[in-house]
């Protein structure tokens, strides 16, 4: 037994140098390939005659239970719903866009990290996912694909990856970093 442990051992320490590397990589792979394109559509549903002036859709995708509760009249809201909906509908294409590139990989996927827990409470408590089941989800269970507590977690931990290794060998950030190592 003692033979198999240290064959197992040596064959998977030999690996260990390239964890980092290959976790990075994959990991943004795995957001550009299953994100990347949901967050910028999702943006574009926000905007409305230009980047200052978002659509009416988005203050109801972000505030569902303020924009109900006024009437869906954005004039009767402040300039703080005005300049969350802004920075929110900025942040679903900046972010992103800085994780395909690798570029401040670490920062922008905990910018994400914090975007996924803002928009994840959004759909639990203003559109009302915690009264929908199938929404919802639930761990633990033989149903692997709930939009909220399944998909969201697998998302967390994607962007907790990313977090920990940066943006891996073929991003902007290793690029810089070569850079400011051999000049």
């Amino acid at each position: 037994m003692k033979h198999l442990i240290t064959l197992h051992d040596t064959a998977f320490d030999t690996l260990e140098p390239l964890a980092t590397p290959i976790l990075a990589s994959l990991a943004r792979l795995a957001f550009v390939a299953t994100l990347l394109v949901y967050y910028w559509a999702s943006a574009m549903t926000k905007l409305g005659d230009g980047l200052f002036q978002p659509a009416l859709g988005a203050y109801a995708q972000i505030f569902p239970r303020k924009m109900e509760a006024v009437g869906y009249d954005i004039t009767q809201l402040n300039a703080g719903h005005t300049l969350v909906v802004m920075v929110g509908t900025w942040a679903e294409f900046v972010l992103p866009l800085l994780l395909l590139l690798g570029l401040a990989t670490r920062l922008a996927a905990l910018g994400m990290i914090g975007f996924v827990v803002v928009q994840t409470w959004t759909d639990v408590f203003g559109h009302g996912a915690l009264g929908q089941p199938e929404t919802l989800g639930a761990w633990f269970d033989r149903i692997p694909d709930s939009p909220v507590l399944d998909q969201r977690l697998l998302w967390l931990v994607v962007l907790g990856i990313l977090v920990l290794k940066g943006g891996g060998p073929f991003s902007v950030d290793a690029l810089l970093r070569r850079q400011a190592a051999s000049g």
